[in-house]
């Protein structure tokens, strides 16, 4: 393999890998392995998922994301937000941009390192999820963010079992076949909750995840615990921004809805073929 050039960026405590592949420098069949082998953390780069970045005949760039175990999924809300400063920091986009998704077009603003994505329009809401409540429950919800969450209120956040139920919810035959992230969640305030989410893909708990820091406010919201913008306290402890559409025609079917926060550039290297 030629060597291949890529950024390590962080959205609030996802990390991830970025290439630019608009000249197709990773060819399609090579996509899967590549991600699954550098995402390897102590033996590898080491990353929750993936970034190509690719060409749109519509918008300002296309994007291909892929889970630490080298599936590609729709959407991930922080990898949406570095993706979109990665692109204006090179120069294929400007501050505000459109870029290309499985699930639609996404637009972002970037101003320095806060940036600021709309996200798809959340589907499939289920409050109360006929499921088994297991151990510190007190509700169970499900939404769609662009990828499929359910949001767990619990007790005790600091000291609940996040893996081990996480990775019982992630499999339930209820949410098969594709599986589902699961988001355990703690009201802080009237506008703020404490969030811990098990991610389909990573297959572990992750230190932020985009989309379920929107499931769990958009969840809350509905329940009438929080009020938009939620700010929504990650296990990194950097804190996510949910704008919930709370007026208007959309009201309803929260039609528009912004995650903001702050990215991070890591570093830029060179990716060898002994590092897979």
């Amino acid at each position: 393999m030629e060597p291949i050039e890529f950024w390590k960026m962080s959205g609030s405590g996802n990390d991830f890998i970025l290439v630019d592949n608009r000249n197709e420098v990773v060819a399609e069949e090579d996509m899967g392995r590549l991600v699954s082998r550098s995402c390897r953390r102590r033996e590898s780069v080491g990353a929750d998922g993936v970034i190509f970045v690719t060409d749109s005949k519509k918008y300002d760039f296309g994007w291909r994301y892929f889970n630490a175990d080298g599936g590609e999924v729709e959407m991930c809300g922080n990898g949406g937000r570095c993706v979109s400063r990665f692109a204006y920091l090179k120069g294929i986009a400007g501050s505000e941009m459109t870029f290309e998704t499985r699930v639609g077009p996404i637009s972002a603003q970037v101003e320095g390192r806060v940036v600021k994505v709309l996200m798809p329009k959340p589907r499939n809401e289920i409050m109360d999820v006929e499921v088994e409540f297991m151990p510190g429950w007190r509700t169970c919800d499900f939404v769609n963010t662009g990828v499929p969450h359910v949001v767990v209120q619990v007790a005790d956040l600091e000291n609940h079992a996040v893996t081990d139920q996480g990775r019982q919810i992630r499999y339930h035959p209820r949410f098969s076949p594709e599986g589902t992230n699961a988001n355990f969640v703690t009201r802080m305030g009237p506008d703020e909750l404490a969030v811990r989410t098990y991610e389909r893909g990573v297959e572990d708990e992750t230190l932020a995840c985009g989309t379920g820091a929107i499931a769990s406010a958009l969840m809350a919201s509905r329940r009438g615990t929080v009020v938009s913008p939620v700010k929504v306290r990650t296990r990194g402890g950097e804190i996510l921004i949910v704008h919930l559409n709370n007026e208007g025609p959309d009201a309803e079917t929260g039609e528009r809805v912004w995650l903001q926060g702050n990215t991070s550039v890591i570093y830029k290297a060179t990716l060898h073929g002994e590092a897979l």
